[in-house]
């Protein structure tokens, strides 16, 4: 009886030390926070999918007392310990739970059999249904195929996932509805008034057409065989590539998932032969999917998909606590089946010069870095990407380069040592964030020619989008973005204020300047596009809170003053208002 009484308690202890979690949800979102302070242990190093996204908690030794609160001992005088779930603000909340549903009664007999859990467990994701309605022009960011247009828009997602043996399936598509008002467009360039405006390749929407449409997206669904850290999975779950928390360069859920195959290895460990020393963490994954064009690009019949061939690698030494360092390299081609060779390439000297056979590339790269300090519950990272290789890298390294910088801050809020009358009161977390990215062009362009940025080229013409959408970063893409919040963190949810200042698309005002004259200031250039930058400055807030256990609510509202001079140098005010359920089985 005490051994089945035993076996019950690690399996329910096991369903709530796991739990695996969507790209930036609520959940992955608190998750994160309990990182910096050392509470669960980060599941990935610079590659993660809500497959990859499995959070654990630190464990952590306690006495055993009591029913006076006296420490137990042994006969021998030795105080009792065991271990228990550490602390945290939403310990009382369902954060959603991994069930197991079958358990083997052993865990293999060799090395093979022992590479797999021997189970079979289940985990529910949702429903989520989530809704945001904006007043005068197109809002969002991070929301996968989901269009957050002028007007109303919502979105429905829920699946399961099923694990045994090794095998994962997950089923967890995203149904969405964009009213899609009509707004001032900037003006395409491709026929229509829909498509990029600026001038040069790229497919990046602005606008979906004339009227109201429904979206179907498989998400974060996946067929996937894992043997301990080594991994195989098909399906279209959205790679988030390096350490940005907002506006990450190569890899984030801004846009719609696509199809894709990879293989690599998980977070590992890694121990020298012989002498079993731990030298750190390593982490590594190749793929290739297929990326999708919009229906209002202009683009040869023959290639409306594109290949992405991709790698990314990441190393955590073990004699550097909490430091994270990696590498992420895309290379975009025409869809051909020869073109899959680039997946075993690291950089090449072609420079995709656009001859129309069909092998053209472009390529891209980022170098990140992370350093955590738990005992203060600080983090700081950064990352620098590279567009292309040229010779102008001999003169010029930062040619087509751009960074980004970030931290973030655990801060204590003591209510009792605040409000000492306040005998009740909990005192609670919170976390500084701070992000900024700098996406603009490397002004050497001026003596050169005509460059968009970052994720767009002239050989692959739709640029580094999916389905009208950058696949990287959502906000300041072609120009920059300052990011600052605070988020509060209580037993019944959180609160996030923030305010958020970027500039989408600097490039295409400094690449009027191309091959030009010097003006007078009545001029042409100066008097078109002089200080007529489009810039959004937001302030906003975000709560959620825990309705019941499994039920959560968000609410959210946002004020941006959009500034540009399309707008006959008057701002436009748009208010964005969220709100959400989500329920947690």
């Amino acid at each position: 009886m005490k051994k089945i009484v035993l076996s019950l308690t690690a399996i329910l202890l096991a369903s709530f030390l796991f739990s695996q979690e969507a790209l930036k949800s609520t959940e992955e979102e608190y998750y994160d926070f309990l990182s910096l302070q050392g509470i669960v242990e980060r599941p990935t190093l610079g590659y993660r999918t809500l497959s990859d996204s499995e959070w654990k908690f630190i464990e952590k030794e306690a006495d055993v007392v009591d029913e006076d609160g006296n420490p137990l001992t042994d006969e021998a005088g030795n105080k009792l310990t065991n271990l228990v779930m550490p602390d945290h603000p939403w310990q009382k909340n369902n954060l959603g739970t991994k069930r197991t549903l079958w358990q083997g009664k052993n865990q293999g007999k060799n090395c093979f059999t022992r590479g797999f859990d021997h189970s079979l467990k289940l985990k529910i994701y949702g429903p989520e249904w989530y809704n945001s309605f904006n007043t005068a022009a197109p809002y969002g960011q991070n929301d996968g195929a989901l269009w957050q247009g002028k007007g109303y828009n919502s979105s429905l997602t829920g699946g399961a996932r099923l694990e045994t043996y090794g095998f994962e399936v997950t089923l967890k598509p995203q149904v969405s509805f964009s009213q899609n008002l009509s707004f001032d467009t900037l003006g395409g360039v491709y026929g229509n008034n829909y498509g990029a405006f600026f001038g040069q390749p790229i497919d990046l929407v602005e606008r979906y057409g004339d009227k109201a449409f429904w979206n179907f997206d498989w998400g974060d669904t996946e067929i996937r065989y894992s043997w301990r850290t080594l991994t195989f999975g098909f399906g279209t779950q959205s790679p988030w590539l390096g350490t940005s928390w907002l506006n990450p360069m190569l890899g984030s859920n801004n846009a719609a998932t696509y199809p894709k195959i990879d293989a690599g290895l998980r977070k590992t460990k890694v121990y020298l032969p012989f002498c079993d020393w731990y030298i750190g963490d390593i982490e590594g994954r190749i793929w290739v999917g297929r990326l999708t064009n919009s229906d209002y690009f202009d683009a040869s019949p023959d290639y409306k998909n594109r290949m992405v061939t991709a790698m990314s690698a990441s190393y955590s030494p073990s004699f550097i606590p909490g430091f994270t360092f990696g590498l992420n390299r895309i290379f975009m081609t025409k869809w051909k089946a020869e073109n899959i060779k680039y997946i075993a390439r690291l950089f090449t000297s072609s420079r995709g010069n656009a001859t129309g056979t069909g092998n053209d590339e472009d390529q891209k790269f980022s170098i990140f870095a992370d350093w955590q300090f738990p005992k203060i519950g600080f983090e700081v990272y950064g990352e620098f990407g590279r567009d292309d290789f040229s010779s102008n890298e001999d003169t010029n390294p930062f040619h087509t380069a751009i960074y980004t910088i970030g931290a973030k801050q655990v801060l204590p809020i003591k209510l009792t040592k605040l409000f000492p009358k306040w005998k009740n009161a909990v005192d609670l977390s919170s976390e500084i964030i701070f992000e900024w990215n700098n996406f603009e062009m490397s002004q050497d362009f001026q003596l050169q020619w005509q460059y968009l940025g970052y994720y767009a080229h002239g050989s692959i013409s739709q640029g580094y989008t999916n389905k009208g959408q950058v696949l990287g970063a959502g906000s300041g893409a072609f120009g920059n973005s300052q990011f600052l919040g605070w988020r509060i963190y209580y037993p019944k949810g959180s609160t996030i204020l923030y305010f958020h200042r970027f500039c989408p698309n600097n490039n295409s005002v400094y690449s009027k300047a191309v091959n030009t004259s010097a003006d007078t200031p009545d001029g042409p250039v100066y008097s078109q596009w002089y200080a007529n930058f489009e810039t959004y400055f937001v302030l906003g807030f975000t709560t959620n809170y825990f309705i019941s256990e499994s039920l959560n609510a968000s609410l959210g509202l946002a004020y941006a003053n959009i500034k540009h001079y399309h707008y006959e140098k008057e701002s436009k005010k748009n208010i964005n208002i969220t709100a959400g359920l989500k329920y947690n089985f």
